[in-house]
């Protein structure tokens, strides 16, 4: 899909023109996601620090609700500069779904109904509350009297794992039923019943949350693929906002790195969980073989497929597991070059956003929203490919291609603020789609 081929929901006039009446006055905000804290920083909780931090700098009140987590002495800084509240227990653990081979039909609306009690909780002391996660039907929980909106990171708006991928494959599946195989490996009759019913009502109660309150997805492909599985999913204030990234810790990040650009050395940067679907593991098994002595491959992350690659015993290859996020960001700064190698459907990848305003030549996959990001770089500096033997070709043959200053459209979190103001400003109001 071409960049240009990519039309956005705008923000209506009415909402616009509401932003515009009130845009002096600054706001009290509560953003709400429950992978902060954790022992990483991923990509979804690096844009809600983003987010939170660029608020307090335009002069709004922002406040950040996360998870009462266990290891929080471990956790690594999430560096958002305004106070934080803990304000429920961590909604992923326990149910033992995998045990029983099905998706319970209970579990996902008991812990949004938790999240949205503390958001109840706390809403009187806000304006607004804009909620990052991964149960999209808690603003079903949310009254509508509450200025309420969320954000959709992932393909979780109709996906109940979230990544729509299965079996080594990019899953297209629309009928519930199908979803029993991803919690069991031959689910039977029963184990089938009970997960569709799951996802049925996981659906169902999404498409309620989205019919209640304004919804913001990071991408047009999130939009498109929910529109597509749940057609009565979309409401008429579902509105895409791209993902964005702090430009201005990027700039500083790269004046602080000693880039290997131009010396004997190329260094290729990787970053991401280490599993089939991130394409990691089979990226790397592809490349070194053909690759030269002097190039070296940087891997940030960890992952069930990291012994595999550990015991591959190479010298050229370095698994850095989890790192800081300054580690990493200073590591892609100095790097040659970027590798997404993700096969599943990458909603609006940070890692690539990060290497185009690094000024950095990106290699990815055409698949998912990563082609509506060619927006955000140079001519060619985002290169796409059918699949990974190709993508390793096209990374072999460029070389150590030089970095170039940062070019396109800006993804700058400040570039995005009055999109998301306007919509903070409008509360219910319809967004126009």
């Amino acid at each position: 899909m071409n960049s240009d081929s990519v039309t956005r929901p705008r923000v209506s006039e009415r909402v616009a023109s509401l932003a515009g009446g009130a845009a002096a006055r600054p706001l009290r905000i509560l953003l709400v996601c429950e992978d902060i804290p954790g022992l990483a920083l991923g990509g979804l909780a690096r844009h809600v620090v983003a987010l939170g931090n660029a608020l307090l700098d335009a002069g709004h009140a922002v406040t950040l609700m996360g998870r009462q987590f266990a290891d929080a002495d471990q956790a690594e800084p999430t560096g958002f500069r305004g106070p934080f509240v803990a304000g429920f227990t961590d909604p992923v653990r326990g149910w033992k779904e995998a045990a029983t081979g099905v998706f319970n039909p209970v579990k996902r609306p008991y812990f949004a109904r938790r999240i949205a009690a503390a958001i109840v909780a706390h809403a009187h002391a806000f304006d607004v509350v804009h909620y990052h996660g991964h149960l999209p039907m808690v603003g079903r929980y949310v009254p509508q009297g509450i200025r309420f909106l969320q954000t959709r990171h992932d393909q979780g708006s109709e996906c109940i794992t979230h990544m729509r991928f299965r079996h080594g494959q990019v899953c297209t599946e629309t009928d519930p039923r199908a979803c029993a195989g991803c919690i069991h490996p031959a689910p039977g009759p029963l184990r089938t019943a009970v997960s569709a019913a799951a996802v049925r009502r996981y659906r169902r109660e999404t498409a309620e949350a989205f019919a209640t309150h304004p919804v913001v997805f990071v991408s047009q492909f999130l939009l498109d693929n929910l529109r597509r599985a749940v057609p009565d999913g979309p409401a008429p204030q579902a509105h895409v906002v791209h993902n964005f990234v702090d430009e201005a810790a990027l700039r500083q990040v790269a004046a602080d790195s000693a880039s290997t650009a131009g010396t004997e050395q190329v260094v290729v940067h990787m970053a991401g969980r280490i599993e089939p679907a991130k394409g990691i593991a089979a990226c790397v098994r592809l490349l070194l073989p053909h690759m030269p002595a002097h190039w070296r491959v940087h891997v940030y992350g960890d992952g069930p497929e990291r012994a595999a690659l550990a015991a591959m015993g190479d010298d050229r290859l370095s698994l850095h597991g989890h790192q800081p996020l300054a580690v990493v960001l200073a590591s892609a700064a100095a790097a040659n070059v970027t590798v997404v190698p993700s096969v599943c459907e990458e909603p609006c990848g940070t890692v690539i956003l990060e290497a185009l305003r690094l000024g950095k030549p990106c290699h990815a996959l055409r698949r998912g929203g990563t082609p509506e990001l060619v927006r955000f770089g140079a001519p060619d500096q985002l290169r796409l490919h059918d699949d990974l033997p190709a993508l390793v070709a096209a990374l072999l043959a460029a070389g150590g291609a030089a970095s170039t200053p940062p070019g396109g459209q800006s993804a700058s979190v400040h570039a995005r603020l009055p999109e998301l103001l306007a919509l903070y400003r409008a509360g219910t109001a319809a967004v126009g789609c």
